[in-house]
């Protein structure tokens, strides 16, 4: 397992440096301004794309059949891309959370509940993007699932669009760290260990 994260990472440096250039501009914007929750999101959403992208080099340099050979199980490949997107997340997260914390403080509006409820919507953002593009991937591979990929991209950035043109102000008096969103985080959680089995088994079964 220690391996195939290696792998990965190393290919993240190599293939996936645009996806840090647009996290820093993306950050760099949500700091200077809060009028757009996708300046706040996307970066997140990003980091839970990136075990897409990286199974879709390994279909493209037909390494996923060159594994089966290797004393890796079929489980522990996708049980990697799983664990590369949670730290991936993770560390995204993490990284917002630090900006918006300063951005607050420069304005002198600091608030640790809206910015508890901010991580946890971030972090039900992230796994729940995952959680539906990754089995269709590891189900029908890359390429055949390329349309559900696109459609929960297009899902998040149209509800955050929604959520900041309609319902900032609501979201900001009535989202709290104690009410809905804990409950949604605990679903989504187990939505994702759901979707981590069902991967399991969808690929096991896949033809390479």
């Amino acid at each position: 397992m220690k391996g195939l994260l290696l792998k990965d990472f190393y290919m993240m440096l190599k293939y996936c440096r645009s996806y840090l250039l647009i996290a820093v501009v993306f950050f760099a914007m949500s700091f200077m301004s809060t009028e757009n929750l996708i300046f706040i999101f996307y970066p997140c959403v990003i980091s839970a794309m990136l075990p897409v992208t990286l199974l879709s080099i390994d279909e493209r340099s037909r390494w996923l059949p060159y594994a089966a050979t290797l004393p890796v199980t079929r489980a522990q490949i996708v049980s990697e891309k799983y664990l590369f997107g949670l730290i991936a997340q993770g560390v995204l997260l993490v990284v917002t959370l630090l900006v918006q914390a300063a951005g607050m403080l420069s304005r002198g509006a600091f608030n640790a509940a809206e910015l508890m409820s901010l991580a946890l919507m971030l972090l039900i953002a992230c796994l729940f993007a995952a959680s539906i593009i990754l089995p269709v991937m590891f189900k029908l591979g890359v390429e055949k699932g390329r349309i559900a990929y696109l459609a929960v991209i297009g899902f998040i950035c149209g509800a955050s669009a929604i959520a900041n043109t309609v319902f900032r102000d609501q979201l900001q008096a009535q989202v709290t760290p104690t009410g809905l969103l804990p409950v949604l985080c605990i679903a989504v959680i187990a939505l994702y260990a759901l979707s981590w089995r069902l991967s399991i088994l969808f690929y096991q079964k896949r033809e390479l």
